[in-house]
Protein backbone atom coordinates (compact mmCIF):
# COMPACT_ATOMS: atom_id res chain seq x y z
CA UNK A 1 0.00 0.00 0.00
CA UNK A 2 1.37 3.40 -1.01
CA UNK A 3 2.37 5.94 1.62
CA UNK A 4 -0.38 8.47 2.25
CA UNK A 5 0.52 11.99 1.14
CA UNK A 6 -2.96 13.46 0.70
CA UNK A 7 -6.07 13.52 2.87
CA UNK A 8 -9.46 14.15 1.29
CA UNK A 9 -12.36 14.86 3.64
CA UNK A 10 -16.11 14.79 3.34
CA UNK A 11 -17.92 17.68 5.07
CA UNK A 12 -21.27 16.59 6.54
CA UNK A 13 -20.89 14.02 9.31
CA UNK A 14 -17.12 14.56 9.32
CA UNK A 15 -16.49 18.26 9.95
CA UNK A 16 -20.07 19.50 10.16
CA UNK A 17 -22.71 17.83 12.30
CA UNK A 18 -25.74 16.85 10.23
CA UNK A 19 -29.16 15.51 11.15
CA UNK A 20 -31.15 14.49 8.07
CA UNK A 21 -34.16 13.73 10.26
CA UNK A 22 -34.57 17.41 11.11
CA UNK A 23 -35.03 18.29 7.45
CA UNK A 24 -37.29 15.28 6.87
CA UNK A 25 -39.45 16.25 9.86
CA UNK A 26 -39.57 19.90 8.76
CA UNK A 27 -40.76 18.97 5.27
CA UNK A 28 -43.32 16.55 6.66
CA UNK A 29 -44.79 19.48 8.60
CA UNK A 30 -45.03 21.30 5.26
CA UNK A 31 -46.99 18.39 3.81
CA UNK A 32 -44.21 16.34 2.17
CA UNK A 33 -45.05 13.07 3.90
CA UNK A 34 -42.80 10.95 1.66
CA UNK A 35 -39.69 13.14 1.95
CA UNK A 36 -37.51 10.17 3.00
CA UNK A 37 -38.15 8.70 -0.43
CA UNK A 38 -36.92 11.87 -2.11
CA UNK A 39 -33.71 12.51 -0.18
CA UNK A 40 -31.54 10.87 2.47
CA UNK A 41 -27.89 10.41 3.39
CA UNK A 42 -27.67 7.51 0.98
CA UNK A 43 -29.59 8.66 -2.08
CA UNK A 44 -31.25 11.59 -3.79
CA UNK A 45 -33.94 11.70 -6.44
CA UNK A 46 -33.49 13.61 -9.70
CA UNK A 47 -34.48 16.97 -8.22
CA UNK A 48 -31.98 16.84 -5.36
CA UNK A 49 -29.25 15.32 -7.50
CA UNK A 50 -29.76 18.15 -10.01
CA UNK A 51 -29.47 20.70 -7.19
CA UNK A 52 -26.31 19.06 -5.87
CA UNK A 53 -24.70 19.01 -9.31
CA UNK A 54 -25.58 22.62 -10.08
CA UNK A 55 -27.95 21.67 -12.90
CA UNK A 56 -30.95 23.58 -11.61
CA UNK A 57 -31.22 26.99 -9.99
CA UNK A 58 -32.29 27.65 -6.41
CA UNK A 59 -35.48 29.21 -7.82
CA UNK A 60 -36.32 26.04 -9.79
CA UNK A 61 -35.70 23.94 -6.69
CA UNK A 62 -38.00 26.06 -4.57
CA UNK A 63 -40.78 26.14 -7.16
CA UNK A 64 -40.61 22.35 -7.61
CA UNK A 65 -40.66 21.76 -3.86
CA UNK A 66 -43.71 24.02 -3.58
CA UNK A 67 -45.55 21.47 -5.71
CA UNK A 68 -44.81 18.79 -3.07
CA UNK A 69 -45.74 21.05 -0.15
CA UNK A 70 -49.10 22.21 1.13
CA UNK A 71 -50.66 25.03 -0.87
CA UNK A 72 -49.39 28.40 0.31
CA UNK A 73 -45.95 27.21 1.44
CA UNK A 74 -43.46 29.99 0.72
CA UNK A 75 -39.80 29.97 -0.31
CA UNK A 76 -38.56 30.96 3.16
CA UNK A 77 -40.34 27.99 4.74
CA UNK A 78 -38.76 25.62 2.22
CA UNK A 79 -35.32 27.13 2.72
CA UNK A 80 -35.63 26.83 6.50
CA UNK A 81 -36.73 23.19 6.20
CA UNK A 82 -33.94 22.35 3.76
CA UNK A 83 -31.30 23.96 6.00
CA UNK A 84 -32.63 22.33 9.18
CA UNK A 85 -30.22 19.41 8.81
CA UNK A 86 -27.19 21.71 9.21
CA UNK A 87 -26.35 21.74 12.92
CA UNK A 88 -22.89 23.05 13.86
CA UNK A 89 -19.22 22.65 13.04
CA UNK A 90 -16.93 20.31 14.92
CA UNK A 91 -14.50 22.99 16.03
CA UNK A 92 -11.99 20.52 17.49
CA UNK A 93 -11.94 18.66 14.18
CA UNK A 94 -11.33 21.89 12.26
CA UNK A 95 -8.47 22.80 14.62
CA UNK A 96 -7.02 19.33 14.10
CA UNK A 97 -6.75 20.05 10.38
CA UNK A 98 -4.17 22.77 11.09
CA UNK A 99 -1.81 20.18 12.55
CA UNK A 100 -2.38 17.77 9.68
CA UNK A 101 -1.30 20.44 7.17
CA UNK A 102 2.28 19.98 8.31
CA UNK A 103 2.33 16.37 7.10
CA UNK A 104 -0.33 16.03 4.40
CA UNK A 105 -1.95 17.87 1.52
CA UNK A 106 -5.56 18.49 2.57
CA UNK A 107 -8.61 18.57 0.28
CA UNK A 108 -12.37 18.68 0.77
CA UNK A 109 -14.91 16.84 -1.40
CA UNK A 110 -18.55 17.41 -0.49
CA UNK A 111 -21.94 16.67 -1.98
CA UNK A 112 -23.73 19.94 -1.32
CA UNK A 113 -25.65 22.72 -3.04
CA UNK A 114 -25.66 26.50 -3.26
CA UNK A 115 -28.37 26.88 -0.59
CA UNK A 116 -26.49 24.80 1.97
CA UNK A 117 -23.17 26.35 0.95
CA UNK A 118 -24.46 29.80 1.88
CA UNK A 119 -25.92 28.52 5.15
CA UNK A 120 -22.91 26.55 6.40
CA UNK A 121 -20.49 29.30 5.41
CA UNK A 122 -22.45 31.64 7.68
CA UNK A 123 -22.30 29.01 10.43
CA UNK A 124 -18.54 28.72 9.97
CA UNK A 125 -18.04 32.48 10.18
CA UNK A 126 -20.09 32.68 13.37
CA UNK A 127 -18.35 29.71 14.98
CA UNK A 128 -14.71 30.22 13.95
CA UNK A 129 -14.31 33.66 12.41
CA UNK A 130 -13.00 32.04 9.23
CA UNK A 131 -14.56 33.44 6.06
CA UNK A 132 -14.75 30.09 4.27
CA UNK A 133 -13.61 26.48 4.39
CA UNK A 134 -10.91 27.35 1.84
CA UNK A 135 -8.62 28.40 4.69
CA UNK A 136 -8.34 24.80 5.87
CA UNK A 137 -7.58 23.11 2.56
CA UNK A 138 -5.38 23.35 -0.51
CA UNK A 139 -8.63 23.18 -2.47
CA UNK A 140 -12.30 22.56 -1.76
CA UNK A 141 -14.49 20.63 -4.20
CA UNK A 142 -18.25 21.12 -3.89
CA UNK A 143 -20.52 19.01 -6.08
CA UNK A 144 -22.66 21.96 -7.23
CA UNK A 145 -19.51 23.75 -8.43
CA UNK A 146 -17.85 20.79 -10.19
CA UNK A 147 -21.18 19.49 -11.61
CA UNK A 148 -20.67 15.91 -10.45
CA UNK A 149 -21.25 14.20 -7.12
CA UNK A 150 -20.26 11.23 -5.01
CA UNK A 151 -20.45 8.24 -5.07
CA UNK A 152 -19.70 8.04 -8.79
CA UNK A 153 -16.06 6.93 -9.30
CA UNK A 154 -15.59 9.58 -12.02
CA UNK A 155 -16.09 12.25 -9.36
CA UNK A 156 -13.03 11.15 -7.42
CA UNK A 157 -11.00 10.67 -10.59
CA UNK A 158 -11.80 14.19 -11.72
CA UNK A 159 -10.81 15.66 -8.36
CA UNK A 160 -7.57 13.67 -8.24
CA UNK A 161 -6.71 14.84 -11.75
CA UNK A 162 -7.52 18.47 -10.98
CA UNK A 163 -5.55 18.37 -7.72
CA UNK A 164 -2.59 16.77 -9.53
CA UNK A 165 -2.26 14.04 -6.90
CA UNK A 166 -2.08 10.24 -7.06
CA UNK A 167 -5.18 8.29 -6.06
CA UNK A 168 -3.20 5.53 -4.38
CA UNK A 169 -1.43 8.12 -2.17
CA UNK A 170 -4.72 9.67 -1.11
CA UNK A 171 -6.85 8.71 1.90
CA UNK A 172 -10.53 9.59 1.51
CA UNK A 173 -12.56 10.00 4.72
CA UNK A 174 -16.37 9.91 4.63
CA UNK A 175 -19.24 8.82 6.87
CA UNK A 176 -21.28 7.29 4.01
CA UNK A 177 -20.45 3.74 2.95
CA UNK A 178 -21.74 4.45 -0.58
CA UNK A 179 -19.20 7.24 -0.98
CA UNK A 180 -16.47 5.06 0.50
CA UNK A 181 -17.18 2.32 -2.07
CA UNK A 182 -17.09 4.84 -4.92
CA UNK A 183 -13.73 6.19 -3.77
CA UNK A 184 -12.34 2.68 -3.41
CA UNK A 185 -13.43 1.88 -6.95
CA UNK A 186 -11.59 5.00 -8.13
CA UNK A 187 -8.36 3.73 -6.54
CA UNK A 188 -8.20 5.83 -3.39
CA UNK A 189 -7.40 4.52 0.06
CA UNK A 190 -10.46 4.95 2.28
CA UNK A 191 -11.57 5.36 5.88
CA UNK A 192 -15.24 4.99 6.85
CA UNK A 193 -15.89 7.36 9.74
CA UNK A 194 -18.54 5.74 11.93
CA UNK A 195 -21.26 7.50 13.91
CA UNK A 196 -19.75 9.13 17.00
CA UNK A 197 -16.22 8.90 15.64
CA UNK A 198 -14.11 12.07 15.19
CA UNK A 199 -11.17 12.60 12.84
CA UNK A 200 -8.97 13.81 15.70
CA UNK A 201 -9.20 10.32 17.21
CA UNK A 202 -8.15 8.52 14.01
CA UNK A 203 -4.76 6.87 13.73
CA UNK A 204 -3.00 8.42 10.77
Amino acid sequence: MAKIKNLMFDLGGVLLNIDYNKTADAFKKLGVLHFDGLYSQHEANHLFESLETGNISEEDFYSTMQQYCETGTNVQQIQTAWNAMLLDFRVDSLKYLDGLKEKYNLFLLSNTNSIHHTAFTKLLQQKTGQQSLDSYFIKTYFSHEIFIRKPYPDTYKRVVEDAKINAEETLFIDDSINNIEGAKEAGLQVYHLLTGEKIENMEL
